[in-house]
């Protein structure tokens, strides 16, 4: 394969940050290239040093074997370098096809052809295998949609090297492997890709070589062949993660939670289940299937027209999230940044923000001091890594976010915590500490609800399997019966199995 685009020996340097060090790093023509590594490892601030939007401050970029010097990133973009991050840049007020060609839209004189626009929209679409209208709004889309529209997007420009983000975070099954099917085929054209990912089972399967950051340096990488999932692991965190899934189901107690015919018009149907204390109840099935509606309305953010909730044996009629708080109940929701975090604001703050009304006023004013010490405590507790109980959470990893949002939660001493996608988007070593974390607090008689898209998380951690398919529980499992192929069946429409 001949280089496309190489870095060479790249330093890069952050207020009391090394960000990367001495790093090197290249991608063929027709290669798809992962780059793997934990949370703050340095693969994000390369690829933006790729694509223009930073500036190294020694080495050199090659780009089709000459050296470049971005002056920004749409240098980059002229040249066919695109990069579709975690973060989604769409402009959710305009349509799809406004948004694939935004800034580029085709004109007939001065004016705008919109007949061309839809026409061009739509060829890029068939590409992505998206069956939704170049009209829509994007605002409207659920967010497998939005990504194909930004790869779309991407495609647009004719891309010699494509990046990719994280970019089957928020896709079905189905469209994950629309998008393998797609990036062969870009393979096969001669586009070379680069790949972040911390599903290493995609990264296996999908990649022809890889790249391991650690600490902002190279910590090894070569072709596929040469490398199995734990050698891999190992060289991102330094050590031998040996239990990913590490749970000791411990003795269970009473029927903490209860619900009885649960519905939601158009959305949820007769839902009955029980949890109880120590119990980790795993919540599998399909994107749509209704898994983050149920848990949505179990706290209060969304209605339910009728049901019963019993909490410890006394019904309860959650109709906003703080009365769900006073039952001990708390939600970690899926989207940490959108619903889970003030980004803009200090560590301490999103740590203890629950606890403001409750037990950290005293005649209005707040006991500052006693908030930094509960701020700490939590804080250690979760072994979440920080600079100072001041820095902004929107500058921690996605595992630190992660683990704030859950300490949080844990300020308020829930009997009941819910976790819709616990490690979605973390790195392996934060995925192994959160499932530590939910081993011990079951251990201490916590029950917790888990909604997650990732089988092994649902078999490895779940004491109980519930399996939704079209707003209804279709199958429940125990932990010895269940299997990927037995959740996968009753998720795509098998026979309803089990009693809640």
């Amino acid at each position: 394969m001949g280089e496309l685009i190489s870095a060479r020996g790249i330093h890069k340097y952050f207020p009391g940050v090394h960000a990367l060090d001495d790093v090197t790093f290249n991608v063929g023509a027709g290669e798809i290239h992962a780059l793997v590594g934990e949370n703050g490892a340095g693969k994000s601030t390369l690829v933006k040093i790729l694509s223009g939007i930073h500036t190294p401050d020694s080495g050199e970029i090659l780009f089709e074997g000459r050296r470049v010097d971005w002056k920004g990133p749409r240098d980059a973009l002229k040249a066919g370098i695109a990069v579709i991050h975690q973060e989604l840049s769409l402009a959710p007020h305009l349509s799809v096809a406004e948004n694939i060609f935004l800034g580029r839209e085709p004109r007939k004189g001065p004016f705008l052809d919109r007949a061309a626009l839809r026409n061009e929209a739509r060829g890029i679409l068939a590409r992505v295998h998206a069956a939704f209208d170049v009209d829509r709004e994007v605002r409207t889309l659920i967010p497998g949609e939005r990504q194909l529209v930004e790869i779309a997007k991407a495609l647009s420009l004719n891309v010699k090297v494509l990046a990719m983000d994280e970019p089957t975070s928020s896709l079905s099954d189905r469209e994950t492997e629309n998008l393998f099917g797609l990036m062969g085929e870009l393979r096969r054209q001669g586009v070379g890709m680069i790949y972040i990912s911390h599903r290493l089972e995609e990264v296996f399967r999908i990649a022809d070589t890889i790249t391991v950051l650690r600490d902002g340096a190279n910590a090894g990488g070569g072709p596929m062949g040469g490398f199995d999932q734990e050698g891999v692991v190992r060289l991102m965190v330094g050590r031998s993660v040996d239990t990913l899934f590490p749970r000791e189901r411990p003795a269970l107690g009473d029927s903490v939670l209860e619900v009885e015919g649960l519905s939601r018009d158009g959305v949820l149907k007769d839902i009955s289940f029980k949890v109880r204390k120590g119990e980790i109840l795993g919540f599998s099935g399909l994107v749509g299937s209704g898994r983050s509606d149920l848990v949505r309305c179990l706290f209060g953010l969304e209605p339910y027209q009728k049901g019963t909730v019993r909490i410890k044996g006394r019904t309860a009629r959650v109709r906003r999230p703080s009365e769900a708080l006073e039952e001990g109940l708390f939600l970690v929701p899926e989207d940490r940044k959108l619903q889970g975090l003030f980004l803009n604001r200090s560590v301490e703050r999103n740590v203890t923000v629950l606890q403001l009304l409750r037990r950290l006023y005293g005649l209005f004013l707040v006991n500052g001091a006693l908030r930094r010490r509960e701020a700490l405590r939590l804080l250690k507790e979760l072994n979440v890594r920080f600079a100072g109980l001041d820095q902004e959470v929107q500058n921690l990893s996605g595992g630190n976010q992660q683990k704030t949002v859950i300490a949080k939660g844990l300020s308020v001493t829930p009997e009941i915590l819910i976790l819709d996608e616990p490690t979605r988007g973390i790195d392996v070593g934060a995925k192994a500490e959160i499932h530590h974390l939910m081993n011990r607090l079951t251990h201490e008689g916590m029950a917790v609800i888990m909604v997650s898209s990732e089988l092994p998380e649902v078999l490895g951690m779940s004491d109980r399997v519930a399996v939704m398919r079209e707003g209804r529980i279709a199958a429940f499992f125990d932990k010895e019966e269940a299997t990927s192929e037995k959740i996968m069946l009753a998720a795509a429409g098998g026979v309803e199995v089990g009693a809640p």
